[in-house]
């Protein structure tokens, strides 16, 4: 095992040339090192391309075991400086972490437990706002240490990206109140649908990014994983429906229905035509979502924010690879590759399936920015017409 040493010698050996002198951070519930990716790892990845980047890991405790947080495969690495593909991580594990209570009578508890984590009791946390020139925070708990930075910082540059609107991963009163607070005094807020912009108490400095694709994934993904015949693939764990697979199955016998890393074990209902995989690398999924007939968005209710038409990574990925995606009304909205039917309608899942198996026009790819064109408008939007937001 690499000392810390040569872990630092190793960001400078990944990235020999950095394009600009900044030293970027990120704050984010995520881990950089996770094997499920968000739009902020591919974001990281962009910003390591550019200068130093650094990872900071939020909200992790002893808590986090009854959560089945996804950062658990981490824990050995808690509370220590690592380094992956070039850039800093640390996970910050702490005896507790806030949470919403959801009970108003707990909200004073709530407020004590908040106040206390925003002063950042951590001697790396603190020594990288110290040294960052721009940092990022993503949606969730980051936007608590905004005070603390300007403390530290007050010259850093700070960049919001609003990765889902905070009222649909019902955070605390005391983060939504901080963000209303502090949100005019971002540098940039980055909004990957414009449809986030009415949960956005401040216009100035927002700017409209959606969410990109590396474009090289059309090479990565490697032969077919499938044998003969037509195969249907959803990845994914949101909002899962596994109902939805009942009755696909049940009605399309000659289909053979791919789920990866669902969360959940396989339906008693289902047929011999359902394949059950665990989490799986990304990489390895390009493969599946490439060669498949149909890419299949399942999720389990109406009640689903606007946006999430827009920021879908998983109907993103089916965009790009031209392959129909068959996906509830909501979701479907006027995206021509999209295929909807009503949730938990037997029929209505039919009939969208032999839509999206037989489309009535050839499928248009829509344009998709690379990750590179992402972090380029994160960092200056202003030189991009398109961040516009009445664009």
């Amino acid at each position: 095992m690499m000392n810390l040493k040569d872990e630092l010698n190793e960001v400078t050996a990944h990235n020999p040339d950095y394009t600009d002198n900044n030293i970027y951070l990120v704050l984010s519930a995520h881990d950089y090192r996770s094997p499920r990716k968000a739009n902020i790892h591919f974001i990281t990845s962009e910003l390591a391309k550019r200068g130093r980047t650094r990872f900071f890991s939020l909200r992790y405790s002893h808590l986090s075991k009854y959560t089945a947080d996804p950062r658990l495969s981490l824990d050995y690495a808690a509370n220590q400086i690592g380094v992956y593909q070039g850039v800093e991580c640390y996970l910050w594990k702490t005896s507790i972490h806030p949470f919403n209570t959801r009970r108003r009578w707990l909200r004073p508890l709530e407020t004590l437990m908040y106040n206390w984590y925003s002063n950042g009791y951590n001697h790396v946390l603190r020594k990288w706002i110290e040294e960052a020139t721009v940092i990022l925070l993503e949606s969730g708990v980051a936007p608590v240490f905004f005070d603390l930075i300007k403390a530290i910082n007050p010259n850093a540059k700070i960049l919001y990206r609003a990765s889902d609107a905070l009222e649909t991963i019902n955070v605390a009163d005391y983060v939504n109140k901080t963000f209303s607070r502090i949100a005019s005094e971002l540098n940039t807020i980055a909004l990957p649908s414009k449809a986030l912009a009415e949960s956005i108490p401040s216009k100035h400095n927002l700017a409209y990014i959606p969410h990109g694709i590396d474009h090289s994934v059309a090479q990565q993904a490697g032969p077919s994983p499938y044998g003969s015949g037509i195969h249907a693939v959803s990845v994914g764990s949101m909002l899962f429906d596994p109902d939805f697979f009942v009755h696909a199955a049940k009605r399309f016998p000659h289909v053979t229905f791919h789920i990866i890393g669902s969360g959940q074990a396989s339906h008693p209902d289902y047929g011999d035509n359902v394949k059950i995989y665990g989490e799986m690398p990304f990489n390895k999924t390009l493969s599946y979502i490439k060669h498949a007939d149909l890419g299949i968005a399942p999720y389990s209710s109406e009640k689903m924010p606007a946006y999430l038409r827009d920021t879908s990574m998983k109907l993103i990925q089916y965009d790009f690879f031209q392959i129909p995606a068959v996906c509830p009304f909501y979701i479907a909205a006027d995206y021509p590759n999209r295929f909807g039917y009503e949730i938990g309608n037997g029929d209505s899942i039919e009939q969208a399936i032999r839509r999206a198996l037989n489309p009535a026009k050839p499928l248009v790819g829509k344009r998709v920015l690379s990750w590179e064109e992402v972090t380029e408008r994160m960092l200056q939007p202003q030189l991009f017409r398109d961040t516009e937001m009445s664009a």
